[in-house]
């Protein structure tokens, strides 16, 4: 592409539009793809027919997460977008392969793949700088305005779903109404998706898991049905109503009669049928309908139905200390909370769901769901004092490699307050190790602060957790301070 070209000349135009034309059609190659753009970053041809990739050839990413430098992670993008086209693949990840065959030129993402990093180290916002280069690409080669509106949008928001389906709480309405908004329409989300997972597949063999994977695609699912339906699915009380009509729905296949979740629902506020799928309230119905003024903890755990580790379901009289004692508890026994939904009953009960992964990849059985419930149950009836997480070994990236812990909180405008008042969104960011999660709630018990849902994010060594919190005083701003300071000195290795 470079070495054949002329000496400048009149004919100097001509050839320019010649290589692209050829760069063009080399992205459209049905065979060989992954390993012509291999074989061009390694002698050098990548680089020089893109100055800006030719800037992170061999950069290497100074976080915890990233097992590849910038130019080799944008190729393995590159590689798992191509691999969603291929039949011998398809088994990996059906949707996606369905997906990208309906986008109608698979050959856009590849560009967005290449230049969705190729801006960090420059300083700034990567995203905004590689969507610059972008651009310019695209108005260099041709491309029509629709495709490269496309694919600037996708490098300037590469990073939008992965932050939304990990830090927000997807199960409500407003927060897809929002993801909705941002995205416009089914062929953005549809790219914006395929890009994500390649994306985050991409960085690290340790960082994509089936949680994550199931995560997103609930964010596909119900942005898809938003965009479909022009948003009028994600009005609040139609959004509860279909939710309660598919519940008594589902409990009709377990046998329960009709009337069985009057009791409990009449003890449940508006947040909590925003927050639980229709299959999860029909759980919590079946479990708890004759039960709802129980005076010993019940405790339920099953396989989470989308696939992803063990969801577990407590339903106690509310304390103060309640969410820091089942943390203890389920890290002593080898389990990672990755998401927890907090609901207080107008009677002071507390109706908690967690969903846990297992640290050591075991097989889960009956025979672990039977100890969780039995276990927990047994530690919370005699209300036996919390237990601290077992001092594991700190990773060695951790130790070689420290990341400077931050805390931030800041008022939720989205939501309205409830009856515990103004709520705030607590965000942390550590290098991960073991017992992390009970320092987080070890503190906010200490200041009194209530949690409302817990989004837990592990990115190899580092962890992104995200808590809804009220109480503590936190309507004084002193209090936030003194809050934030205790849990980033408590979070210094």
């Amino acid at each position: 592409l470079m070495n054949r070209r002329p000496p400048r000349s009149t004919l100097f135009p001509y050839t320019t539009l010649l290589r692209s034309a050829c760069f063009l059609q080399l992205l459209q190659q049905e065979r060989g793809l992954v390993q012509v753009f291999r074989a061009m970053n390694q002698f050098g041809v990548l680089g020089r027919y893109l100055p800006s990739f030719g800037r992170i050839i061999g950069q290497m990413q100074h976080d915890l997460f990233h097992v590849y430098t910038v130019d080799q992670h944008s190729l393995q993008v590159l590689r798992n977008l191509r691999r969603f086209t291929m039949d011998d693949f398809a088994h990996e990840y059906p949707l996606c392969s369905r997906l990208i065959s309906d986008l109608g030129k698979p050959w856009l993402l590849y560009i967005a793949a290449l230049f969705h990093d190729i801006a960090k180290g420059r300083g700034g916002d990567h995203s905004e700088l590689g969507a610059a280069d972008a651009r310019e690409f695209c108005e260099e080669h041709g491309l029509d305005a629709e495709d490269g509106e496309l694919i600037v949008w996708l490098v300037r928001h590469h990073l939008l779903m992965s932050r939304v389906a990990q830090k927000q709480d997807i199960a409500d309405p407003a927060v897809v109404a929002a993801f909705a908004a941002l995205v416009g329409d089914e062929r953005h989300l549809i790219a914006l998706y395929l890009l994500t997972v390649a994306d985050i597949r991409g960085t690290s063999p340790k960082v994509w898991n089936t949680w994550k994977a199931q995560l997103l695609e609930q964010l596909f699912n119900a942005t898809r049905r938003s965009l479909l339906s022009n948003g009028d699915n994600l009005m609040t009380r139609g959004v509860i109503a279909q939710r309660q009509r598919e519940a008594i729905r589902l409990m009709r296949y377990l046998a329960l009669p009709e009337t069985a979740h009057e009791k409990l629902w009449q003890q449940l506020d508006t947040v909590y049928f925003l927050r639980q799928s229709a299959e999860e309230i029909a759980w919590h119905a079946h479990a708890l309908h004759d039960c709802v003024n129980s005076p010993q903890p019940i405790v339920r755990a099953r396989l989470n139905p989308l696939g992803a580790g063990i969801e577990v379901m407590v339903y106690t009289h509310d304390e103060a200390d309640l969410f820091l004692h089942m943390v203890g508890f389920f890290s002593r026994a080898g389990y990672s909370i990755v998401d927890a939904r907090i609901h207080t009953t107008t009677h002071g009960y507390a109706l908690d769901t967690f969903v846990l992964l297992d640290l050591s990849d075991r097989d889960c059985d009956r025979a672990m769901i039977s100890y969780i419930e039995h276990e927990l149950g047994d530690r919370l009836a005699h209300r036996l004092p919390a237990e601290a997480p077992a001092n594991g070994r700190t990773p060695r990236q951790v130790r070689y490699f420290p990341l400077q812990p931050q805390v931030s909180i800041r008022p939720l405008v989205s939501l309205e307050a409830d009856d515990n008042g103004r709520l705030f969104v607590l965000t942390v960011v550590a290098a991960d190790r073991p017992g992390l999660l009970f320092i987080v709630a070890r503190e906010l018990a200490g200041h009194g602060a209530n949690l409302h849902t817990a989004k837990i994010a592990t990115l190899g060594e580092r962890v992104e957790d995200t808590f809804l919190i009220s109480g503590g005083h936190l309507e004084q701003s002193a209090s936030r301070v003194r809050l934030e300071a205790d849990l980033l000195r408590q979070l210094q290795l």
